[in-house]
């Protein structure tokens, strides 16, 4: 407040009636004169208004003569103390404009702008316009009555000016409190089985901070009106305030406009989400009902259903944003374009490994490989599918470990799946394999196999376990048991196995059979010339 203080104080001194009349003792060479111009041009500017810029070289005189001369014309006409109006006569070199029946300067086409379809006539009743209006802010200057109440004006408009900031402040201190008790209760309704789900804390301090913006954005456009409004009050300063009201009202319109642009635009979009939204519901009933059993269709099935869904989606969603593109506010701007190639770019380097993962996974769902409750081994990890997803399979060993497999890896590695042998639905084929050396016949080794599998809780009697001779190696037979379990979850599924094992060893021991492999070597000498072989 001291430095708005301050600067009021200081415009008042400057405004000073004396000052100004003393200012008016110079008018016509101080007020009139013109600064230093670039070469090529030359401004007329009276009362800090532009009345006229010379641009062209016109008999001989640069445009800062020609500016020179329509300064001393000025001067002598305003000396013979008439009327002080502006008119313009046309002549054959362009037009010419004229104060109190004096000549000022010629307007010529090499002074305007022909590209912006400009006539020297057009642009000499502008000048001579501008021209009376700087000679009326001039005169103006020089009543003492207007400066005063323009004074009184500036008092009164600095009083609005803080009393709007003090109620600003009021406002802010109002909102806040009362915003913050609203949230408060509201916030701690939301809640889900009896858990508050949002901190209110966070929302408090996410409306002080826009509050405070409000407000501060607020106090600058008061600020910016203030000194506009200052400026425009008296005569020497009226060009600014209005170009300061001009920009203002100008940023308005074009704020105005704008957004009346985008209107249309967002209604195409609207309609576009809209009937995207629709087709995406209509889509999703039919698949749920295909996802139940309710519907059969002959390519797609209730495992399939689920993630064909989210890829119809998928597609709908893109076409939407493809089509309704063109009619998003500032989609057509080199910015938005370069954010969006910018954005495509870092996707096609950076997902090329993401890309591949969804591939794999949707081949492994439309290829039926895999199936959530599944049996399986897939290279060396064995388990449960307990999920499968777009980029990743998991397997639930039944021991307390959960396996996440990418889908690229389980397609790239060779996958056993124990559920689909079509005798027991909801179950799996567990299997033990045994190596057991030539001198144990075949048949103690099948019945010691379904003497085990007998004895083990969730080996199902039917169908029966079978018994097969997988290889006849050079010092041994693999053995091979096959038997059915109706254990769907995975931690059953791990006992079932445990138990059968257990079985296994307990009546291979029993009945005195080595699960070892045995394995010849020669040694040097013979015996009545046959070679010795000592077993290891």
């Amino acid at each position: 407040m001291a430095i708005i203080r301050a600067l009021l104080v200081l415009a008042l001194l400057g405004l000073h009636p004396f000052a100004w009349a003393a200012q008016l003792e110079t008018a016509p060479t101080a007020t009139n004169a013109a600064p230093a111009q670039p070469t090529g041009r030359a401004d007329f500017t009276v009362a800090t208004r532009k009345v006229f810029v010379f641009r062209a070289t016109l008999a001989g005189h640069s445009p800062q003569d020609r500016l020179e001369a329509a300064q001393r014309r000025l001067d002598k006409a305003l000396s013979a103390k008439g009327p002080q109006r502006a008119t313009v006569n046309g002549l054959a070199e362009g037009s010419q404009v004229l104060l109190d029946g004096a000549p000022l300067f010629l307007v010529t086409p090499a002074d305007i702008n022909l590209l912006a379809d400009d006539t020297p006539q057009d642009v000499a009743h502008d000048s001579a316009r501008k021209l009376e209006r700087a000679l009326a802010a001039r005169r103006e200057a020089s009543d003492p009555r207007v400066l005063v109440e323009a004074a009184a004006l500036c008092v009164a408009a600095t009083l609005a000016y803080v009393f709007v900031l003090r109620a600003l402040v009021l406002l802010r201190s109002a909102v806040k409190s009362r915003f913050e008790r609203l949230l408060g209760v509201r916030l701690a309704r939301v809640s889900f089985r009896n858990v508050r789900l949002l901190d209110a804390h966070l929302y408090v301090s996410f409306l002080r901070q826009v509050t405070m913006a409000v407000v501060w954005g607020l106090r600058l456009l008061a600020t910016y009106i203030w000194i506009s409004f200052l400026l425009g009050e008296f005569a020497y300063t009226r060009s600014w305030g209005e170009w300061l009201k001009g920009y203002l009202v100008e940023m308005a319109v074009g704020i105005g406009q704008s957004m009346a642009a985008a209107i249309p635009g967002l209604l195409v979009v609207l309609v576009i989400a809209a009937l995207a939204r629709l087709v995406m519901l209509t889509a999703a009933s039919v698949f749920k009902r295909v996802e139940s059993g309710e519907l059969q269709v002959g390519w797609l099935d209730q495992d399939t259903a689920a993630p064909t869904r989210r890829l119809v989606n998928i597609v709908i969603a893109l076409f939407a944003l493809a089509m309704s593109y063109p009619y998003l506010p500032g989609s057509h701007t080199a910015a938005f374009q370069g954010v969006t190639v910018l954005a495509g770019l870092m996707v096609s380097i950076g997902a090329s490994s993401i890309v591949a993962q969804g591939a794999a996974g949707l081949i492994l769902m439309y290829t039926r490989s895999l199936r959530k409750g599944e049996y399986v081994r897939v290279g060396d990890k064995e388990g449960t599918v307990v999920d499968m997803g777009m980029f990743e399979t998991r397997l639930c060993t039944g021991s307390g470990e959960e396996v996440l497999m990418p889908n690229a890896w389980v397609l790239s590695n060779t996958t056993s799946n124990f559920s689909r042998d079509g005798v027991i639905d909801d179950g799996f084929v567990t299997e033990v394999k045994v190596t057991v050396g030539y001198d144990t016949p075949w048949r103690t080794v099948h019945a010691l196999f379904e003497q085990a599998a007998g004895a083990t809780q969730g080996i199902a009697a039917e169908p029966k376990p079978f018994i097969v001779q997988a290889a006849l190696s050079d010092f041994y037979i693999e053995y091979r048991l096959c038997a059915h379990a109706a254990a769907v979850s995975p931690r059953a599924r791990a006992e079932v196995r445990n138990r059968l094992h257990q079985n296994v060893l307990d009546g291979f021991d029993a009945a005195g059979v080595r699960l070892t492999s045995p394995h010849f070597h020669h040694v040097a000498g013979s015996v009545d010339g046959f070679p010795v072989h000592a077993s290891k």
